[in-house]
């Protein structure tokens, strides 16, 4: 029996960074283990063509850059790459360069393939909201590509159900929408977990049996390896991406309440995006001595990492409630840690930590409340740990391979409906 076969379309593949190309490959694995064979189009520097594991990559060159400029020359080279290529039975599209689900509406008529466009945010609608200035006549002309594309799926997949509200408010046949949620880095999963632990473990025999002195002294380690000091610290985590829709104002402001009265509360960001440019300068303005900066980490380190932090932060504009959700979010619940979430209380985000009492919701701009929350779960052992348990509960639910099985069934049935 011939294998189905798909071909997936996105700017960003690792090993480029972002949390999205990481739940490509894996759903891209995900299908090739299910039987599929499978193509993955993207962009990097150079043109060529690889094989990451059993997915075939292609990439097309372009310029770096985050312009929009840029963005539309790569839009324009992914299509002609994609149209240039033999027909695939299923064309499936991210959102990244936006508009994309245009690009995979002309593969699809001119291939004759079913369309699934996977909705990681909600173009154009989330332009204004992220403070780009486009001209009224220019936005419509966009909304109603974007619409017809959209209408034109054979299936749609929304990462949250605050986004599954919104598709419905702009017209698209509820019946072709699935609510499918990311998924976190499978280094934290349990699976994953126990994979690290047999290799951390093999590593320190191997480093005791070379050397048993190197140990003395970092006892502290076995518990909390990521952060080398001898301190103890109460840590604010915020890991991931920092940019135009994650706002950090309240935070700044937290921090800056805490820093004289709770010294041993620390504020750590890591990643990258324009928001930690905004943080340094913050920092040294006012002299927040409780916050640190660290650049993007391996996923080698990924679980010690999390797990490191006490309590994790969450940020989200509220204007941009229901056109994206943080995929932080997972990787917090899978780390066990409880989560405070600064944004919309009608957004995915706060629902899943509302529904599992995985933490707590602040609003944008209360930054008395945010730095409350902090010293509850800094002094009240018995709401850190209910709050840790469920995290830990909705941690069970949002794994891979739940969100991956979803994803294949719905494909496989998106096919055998077309072909009906």
């Amino acid at each position: 029996m011939q294998k189905p076969t798909v071909l997936f379309i996105n700017r960003v593949y690792p090993p480029a960074k972002g949390a999205t190309g990481r739940v490509l490959r894996d759903l891209a694995h995900g299908f090739a283990r299910d039987g599929w064979n499978v193509t993955v189009l993207t962009a990097d520097a150079v043109s060529d063509t690889s094989m990451d594991g059993v997915v075939k990559v292609i990439r097309v060159a372009t310029k770096p850059g985050k312009t929009p400029r840029r963005y539309a020359m790569v839009w324009v080279k992914l299509l002609w790459a994609a149209l240039r290529l033999p027909r695939y039975q299923m064309v499936v599209t991210l959102t990244d360069p936006p508009m994309l689900v245009v690009a995979g509406r002309i593969v699809a008529k001119w291939k004759k393939s079913t369309h699934i466009h996977w909705c990681q945010d909600l173009y154009p609608d989330i332009l204004p909201a992220l403070g780009m200035n486009i001209p009224d006549w220019a936005m419509n002309i966009l909304r109603k590509m974007a619409q017809r594309a959209m209408l034109s799926c054979d299936r749609v997949v929304v990462i949250g159900r605050c986004m599954a509200r919104h598709m419905a408010q702009s017209g698209v046949d509820m019946r072709k929408v699935s609510i499918i949620p990311n998924w976190p880095d499978f280094e934290l999963t349990p699976a994953g977990r126990a994979k690290i632990q047999k290799l951390k473990q093999k590593a320190e025999l191997f480093a005791a049996e070379k050397n048993k002195s190197l140990l003395k002294g970092h006892e502290h380690l076995k518990t909390r390896p990521f952060f080398i000091d001898d301190a103890p610290k109460f840590r604010v985590l915020y890991s991931g991406n920092l940019g135009r829709a994650h706002p950090v104002a309240t935070i700044l402001d937290a921090a800056q309440t805490l820093m004289s009265t709770n010294p041993e509360i620390e504020f750590v960001f890591v990643g990258d995006g324009d928001g930690f440019d905004t943080i340094a300068q913050e920092r040294a303005q006012r002299g927040l001595d409780n916050i640190r900066l660290l650049p993007p980490q391996p996923l080698s380190r990924l679980k010690d990492l999390m797990e490191g932090g006490d309590v994790h932060l969450i940020s989200m504009k509220h204007e941009v409630s229901g056109l994206l959700v943080p995929s932080k979010l997972y990787a917090a619940l899978a780390a066990g840690r409880p989560c405070i979430f600064i944004g919309p209380d009608s957004s995915e985000t706060a629902k899943v930590i509302k529904e599992y009492g995985a933490g707590s919701i602040i609003a944008q701009g209360d930054a008395p409340k945010l730095a409350a929350a902090i010293l509850k779960y800094r002094n009240d052992g018995d709401v850190w740990f209910a709050a840790q348990n469920g995290a830990l509960r909705a941690g069970e639910k949002y794994i891979p391979a739940n969100s991956i099985s979803s994803w294949i069934k719905g494909a496989r049935d998106t096919i055998r409906s077309r072909v009906a």
